[in-house]
């Protein structure tokens, strides 16, 4: 995977930056987009720029390529990932507790209409 997915000689460096670290700021950033009931694009434009800060830390702190396209792309892959699971995840919540009478929970990161809210 080396060379793949993270250029460090560690995994555990790519981990904490990107996963832990990078991870930690798109969750947030997912759960405050949805919080302010932004649309989900504006999401996918902040991750994108959190993902050249998360390829700077590589770069900054351990010696990594700042201007890799291959490196960028992977970090980013990651936190759209993890900011997308908060968004949805935030996004169900605020659904069902702020419209409990129209829609119930049907999993962390979806809901569905109720029954009796379909009936006239």
């Amino acid at each position: 995977m080396q060379g793949i997915l993270y250029e460090e000689p560690s995994i555990w460096l790519f981990l904490l930056i990107t996963v832990i670290m990078g991870g930690w700021a798109a969750w947030m950033t997912g759960r405050a987009i949805a919080l302010t009931w932004r649309p989900f694009w504006t999401l996918i434009v902040y991750l994108f720029i959190l993902g050249a800060a998360v390829r700077f830390i590589h770069f900054a702190l351990f010696g990594g390529t700042l201007l890799s396209f291959h490196y960028y792309a992977v970090d980013t892959i990651v936190l759209l990932i993890v900011g997308a699971l908060g968004f949805r995840y935030r996004r169900a919540r605020m659904m069902t507790t702020q419209y409990r009478w129209l829609y119930e929970r049907t999993g962390p990161f979806s809901w569905r209409e109720k029954a009796s809210a379909t009936k006239g």
